[in-house]
């Protein structure tokens, strides 16, 4: 796709100083910009590269004073970072603009689909599943029984979404989300062999829920697995069956929530967190990277560590356990004094 400066300044409400006609078909960084690329500039830490680049369009700020002539055209705005920012979000609808439905894909008679849907090949679309408007739905997806995905959700390729699933409008899942998966159920019998115990809850995402890529949410053993409307779940997450997540909250990359566990509204997650079953994480609740969690989480707490413990307490001990051979020295040389003291009585 290409643009020319025109048609840029149109989206930004912003001023050209150059050729209006100039045409770009991919974006850059300033220091890395080529002929037929658009950059910005907003951190003056940047600003020497504006002299050298190859790009053909910049967008600067409205305030931004050249120092010697260029040889790219220029695009005034406000916030410069800001308007490249609502660029990129024009430009990915603009490449998400299909629709129609892919051969061979298959959709059972009793599903019903609103307008603008766009089906990619091998897909497969399950019996009594209603999908509302503008729905994306990319190559080799799988939906199961009586789902339901409302309005503007973009479903990306390998996502598998099994039976009874509910899906909230304006949701995106990417690559291999797999939803309504069986929980991790298994109790052992008088010999001490596991049996499964039947899942036969479901999983349910309300609206704007961004899942993504290869992250598995299960469904629940009884009633649902809840993720309220605004999560942000990143790459490789395990939720597990009856979690429920509070609104606007996000979770980082590689992280585990076991079953039955509560998370509160407007939390961070960091990275590879482990957190146990049946706990309750409350509201504005900071839990830094790697921790593990096994106790319940009031309000507005910061933790960090494994187990994991108030963000100043474990500031704290890391100071002292990273002079620990320090002090084991010194208390082994405590020891001998004392015991020659003893000696010498």
């Amino acid at each position: 796709m290409k643009f020319t400066a025109i048609q840029i300044a149109e989206i930004l409400e912003g001023e050209i100083f150059g050729n209006k006609n100039v045409e770009v078909f991919s974006l850059s960084k300033i220091e890395e910009g080529e002929k037929g690329s658009l950059t910005f500039l907003s951190n003056p830490k940047y600003t020497p590269y504006l002299y050298t680049t190859k790009a053909s369009i910049v967008i600067v700020n409205m305030d931004f004073v050249l120092e010697k002539e260029v040889e790219t055209t220029l695009i005034k705005v406000n916030d410069a970072y800001q308007a490249f920012s609502t660029l990129l979000e024009f430009y990915d609808q603009v490449k998400l603009r299909k629709t129609g439905i892919e051969k061979p894909s298959f959709i059972d008679e009793s599903a019903i689909f609103g307008t603008n849907l766009y089906l990619g090949a091998f897909s497969y679309i399950s019996a009594d599943v209603f999908i509302g408007d503008n729905v994306k739905i990319y190559p080799n997806v799988y939906i199961g029984d009586n789902v339901k995905i409302g309005d503007n959700a973009i479903i990306h390729a390998g996502s598998k979404i099994y039976s009874e699933t509910i899906i909230g409008s304006n949701c995106t899942l990417h690559a291999g989300v797999i939803l309504g998966s069986d929980g991790f159920g298994f109790a052992p019998d008088a010999s001490g062999i596991f049996t499964k115990i039947p899942q036969i809850g479901n999983v349910v995402i309300e609206d704007n829920v961004d899942i993504g890529a290869a992250t598995t949410i299960d469904r629940a053993t009884l009633g649902s697995t809840i993720i309220r409307n605004g999560v942000k779940l990143d790459n490789q997450i395990q939720i597990a069956h009856n979690v429920e997540i509070g609104q606007n909250t996000v979770i980082a990359a590689q992280t585990g929530v076991a079953g039955s566990t509560k998370i509160g509204e407007n939390c961070m997650i960091g990275g590879q967190v482990g957190i146990v079953g049946h706990i309750s994480i409350g509201n504005n609740v900071r839990i830094q990277a790697q921790a593990g969690v096994g106790r319940n989480i009031k309000d507005n707490e910061i933790i960090q560590g494994s187990p994991a413990m108030g963000y100043s307490d474990f500031s704290k001990s890391f100071v002292y356990f990273k002079k620990l051979p320090e002090l084991v020295a010194t208390i082994n040389a405590l020891e001998k004094d004392i015991k020659a003291l003893k000696e010498k009585k």
